[in-house]
């Protein structure tokens, strides 16, 4: 089932306390996020060592800032944007400091993967080997989507590009699963 995001008129009242230094204010806001955070990260790196870090450097900008959060957007689509450019220099620097193969690359090397995840929920195993073989920007654009109910608008400012280029990155994310679903069934 894909998660339910956690949005209300609390979190507004969270964010402005954090803007007050309020520790516990800032606990809470920590809590509500770190379950979503950890799942996005994860499937965004598929390095559950990374994921921590990248966590709480996302929430630390919170706290240290958290007038960056311009009301332009839910705050849950500023919190995730962070991640999100945190996640992808992280994984650049991986990338470069383990010689390692382009992550694009080694995605398309892999081949067209996996299935719907809209149909599969129930074979979550399945679901995750599928969606590590999708390039980060179109794994990214079916987390959001689907995981935490976020609208293209909402994707398209996380990931800072145009929404017509969210709904690319998912014709051809499902294009692949599709395939991959397809090849699994042969």
């Amino acid at each position: 089932m894909p998660e339910q995001p956690q949005i209300g008129p609390d979190e507004y009242a969270l964010l402005q306390r954090i803007g007050a230094g309020d520790t516990a204010a800032f606990e809470a806001f920590y809590k509500d996020y770190y379950p979503r955070l950890f799942r996005f990260i994860l499937r965004m790196t598929r390095q559950p060592e990374a994921v921590e870090e990248l966590i709480q450097e996302t929430l630390l900008v919170v706290w240290e800032k958290p007038q960056g959060f311009n009301h332009e957007s839910k705050i849950s689509t500023w919190v995730f944007g962070i991640a999100y450019h945190k996640t992808l220099k992280a994984m650049a620097k991986s990338a470069r400091r383990n010689n390692d193969v382009d992550i694009d690359d080694l995605t398309e090397t892999i081949g067209d993967p996996t299935a719907n995840p809209a149909n599969n929920w129930e074979n979550e195993d399945w679901l995750n080997y599928a969606l590590a073989t999708l390039p980060p920007d179109q794994r990214a654009v079916i987390e959001l989507t689907f995981y935490h109910g976020l609208s293209y608008q909402d994707v398209a400012r996380i990931l800072d590009c145009p929404e017509n280029t969210v709904k690319t990155r998912m014709f051809h994310a499902r294009r692949k699963l599709q395939v991959f679903a397809d090849a699994q069934e042969k």
